[in-house]
């Protein structure tokens, strides 16, 4: 990982977008680094756009303002790619990632000026498959660790279930559909063409 991470979140209100953005600070965090996780809203209601951010380093992090320039897009909504300036400021280097079924030469023509990695992922279908319900931030959380890299899938899936059992103390039957979500969005996260 390289000595600072920013990452962008685009969701809309509703989609744990926010909820996804912090628990992947808190993962960050108990490996060690220095973290910040925090949301942005427009106007607060359920599926109003909303933006979250991360910054995640080996060292402290002075800076404390949104982010403008991110290594790293995550779009739990593709229905946003239409509304909302999703690539701006965002790295060459870096790579936006897309809850999408679009086409990869759709997604591609939605992004045609942003020139670095795209990858997509399902998430409706892997969370409809392991949790019964579409809740598109599991699926999401665990795509954007697996192309940043910022820790290892064994880490990740370690740190996962502690904070599941955590979270969800009052209500372990979620605990399994979460961790498979987590599993599916590993392995079926890809880079467009």
């Amino acid at each position: 990982m390289k000595d600072l991470i920013e990452i962008r979140w685009h969701g809309r209100g509703g989609q744990g977008t926010k909820t996804a953005s912090l628990l992947l600070a808190d993962a960050a965090f108990n490996t060690g680094k220095y973290i910040q996780g925090f949301p942005e809203y427009g106007p607060e209601r359920m599926g109003a756009p909303i933006t979250a951010y991360n910054r995640i380093s080996n060292n402290p992090i002075r800076v404390h303002s949104n982010i403008y320039e991110p290594d790293f897009v995550v779009v739990v909504d593709d229905t946003l790619l239409d509304c909302v300036p999703i690539t701006a400021g965002l790295k060459t280097d870096g790579a936006i990632i897309v809850n999408t079924t679009l086409e990869d030469e759709i997604l591609k023509e939605k992004l045609k000026d942003y020139f670095g990695s795209i990858y997509k992922i399902d998430a409706r279908k892997i969370s409809e498959e392991a949790l019964g319900k579409y809740f598109p931030n599991t699926p999401m959380l665990a795509a954007i660790v697996k192309v940043s890299q910022i820790m290892s899938d064994e880490t990740f899936l370690n740190d996962m279930i502690d904070s599941f059992r955590h979270k969800f103390a009052k209500k372990p039957e979620v605990i399994d559909g979460n961790m498979k979500a987590i599993k599916m969005s590993l392995s079926e996260i890809h880079k467009v063409q």
